[in-house]
C-alpha cells in the first residue's frame, strides 16, 4: 500500500519549511544549548531511528508520521554534518566558547571532504536499490524494502544538503543570503525542467530534493546567526519557534485533506 505523498507544490513547501526547522533545530541543541556536535547526533539520530519505526509500522500514508521523519532526518542530518565537516577551532564557536557538550568535538574533515564523503555515499545507495529493480518514483514505492531504501536516502541526502548549505553560506563567500539566492535559482531551473519531455521527472525529483535542504540551510542560518555575520540574529529559539507553529499547522492541514480524500473514496464504495 502506498504510504508515501503525492508530490504538490504544498510538498515542496513542507519540505523546505521541515528542513529549515532541521537546521535552526540542530543547531539549538548542539551550540545554543552546547550539548555539542557529538551528542546531539547521537541524541538526534535515535529520535530518528525512533520516528521511522513508526512510520515503517504504519499500514497507510500518515502526514504526520511522515513529516515527523522528514524532519527528523534533517535536525539528524544537520548535526551529523557539522560533526563531520567542523572542529573546536574558534572559527565554528560561538565567542568565548571553547568547547561544546561532551565527546569529540568534531572530525574536522571540512565542508568539500565531507560533501564527497556523503556523495559517494548517496551514489551507492542508489546503485544498490537500482541492483534490487525496485522504482525510485516515489509514486510506486510501496514495499518495506523500498521504503527503507528511500529513507536511507533521505537521511544522507540531508546531511549532504547541509554540507552544501554551510559551504556556500560559510566559505563560498556568497553569505547566508546569496546562497540562499543561489540555490533558488537552481531549484528554479529545475522546476522549468519538468516541462523537458527528455529530462526523467524522477532524476529532477531527487535533484530538488537534495537541493532543498541546503537552501533550508541557508536560511535557517540566514534567520538565526548575528548581524555581524551576515544574518538577522534572530536567534534558534524564536525561528525554531516560528517554523515550529508554521509545519505544525502544514502537517495538521495535510491530515486533514489526507483524510478527507480516503473518506471520500470509502464512502462511494460503501454505497
Amino acid at each position: 500500500m502506498k504510504k508515501l505523498p503525492e508530490i504538490t507544490l504544498a510538498f515542496w513547501i513542507m519540505k523546505i519549511a521541515a528542513t529549515t526547522l532541521g537546521e535552526t533545530a540542530g543547531d539549538l541543541f548542539s551550540q545554543t544549548l552546547r550539548l555539542g556536535y557529538f551528542l546531539s547526533t547521537v541524541s538526534l539520530f535515535a529520535i530518528f531511528v525512533v520516528t521511522l519505526v513508526v512510520q515503517l509500522q504504519s499500514k497507510r500514508y500518515h502526514p504526520i508520521f511522515y513529516w515527523t521523519v522528514i524532519l527528523t532526518t534533517s535536525m539528524a542530518g544537520t548535526t551529523m554534518s557539522d560533526f563531520m565537516n567542523r572542529d573546536a577551532s574558534a572559527r565554528y564557536l560561538a565567542k568565548g566558547t571553547s568547547a561544546l557538550g561532551w565527546g569529540p568535538q568534531g572530525l574536522g574533515v571540512g565542508y568539500p571532504v565531507g560533501a564527497a564523503i556523503l556523495l559517494s555515499l548517496l551514489v551507492t545507495v542508489f546503485l544498490i536499490w537500482r541492483a534490487t529493480r525496485l522504482p525510485f518514483d516515489i509514486n510506486r514505492i510501496s514495499t518495506y524494502r523500498g521504503e527503507a531504501l528511500f529513507w536511507t536516502a533521505i537521511l544522507i541526502s540531508n546531511t549532504l544538503g547541509t554540507s552544501m548549505g554551510d559551504f556556500l553560506s560559510d566559505s563560498s563567500g556568497l553569505g547566508f543570503l546569496g546562497g540562499a539566492v543561489l540555490i533558488t535559482g537552481v531549484l528554479a531551473a529545475l522546476a522549468i525542467a519538468t516541462r523537458v519531455r527528455w529530462v526523467p521527472n524522477v532524476l529532477i525529483f531527487w535533484l530538488a530534493f537534495v537541493l532543498t535542504r541546503p537552501l533550508g540551510a541557508t536560511a535557517g542560518d540566514f534567520f538565526t546567526k548575528p548581524v555581524a555575520k551576515g544574518g538577522l540574529g534572530l536567534g534558534t529559539y524564536g525561528t525554531s519557534l516560528v517554523l515550529v507553529a508554521v509545519l505544525g499547522s502544514l502537517m495538521i492541514s495535510s491530515a486533514a485533506r489526507e483524510k478527507g480524500r480516503r473518506a471520500s473514496v470509502v464512502t462511494p464504495a460503501a454505497r
